[in-house]
């Protein structure tokens, strides 16, 4: 198992890679659509976006987290 310390960074991880699997996917499919190598790009334009994808989840967590805060209202 993996220390509860490491959730956030985790949960960053899964997240991004989760959704640059979908946006590279749609995005690929719309460029070049259903072809013989549509996978092999997939695959490729996927890595390349996790690769931006995870960093900014990690960056962006916490301002997201704050603005979430500020919209909705506190715990009665």
């Amino acid at each position: 198992m993996i220390s509860r310390k490491f959730e956030p960074v985790l949960f960053g991880f899964l997240l991004s890679g989760l959704m640059s699997l979908l946006v590279a996917g749609i995005s690929t499919l719309r460029a070049v659509g259903l072809g013989p190598d549509f996978l092999w790009l997939w695959a490729g334009s996927w890595l390349m976006a996790w690769l931006f994808a995870f960093p900014a989840v990690l960056l962006v967590a916490p301002l997201a987290r704050r603005m979430v805060r500020s919209l909705v209202s506190p715990v009665e």
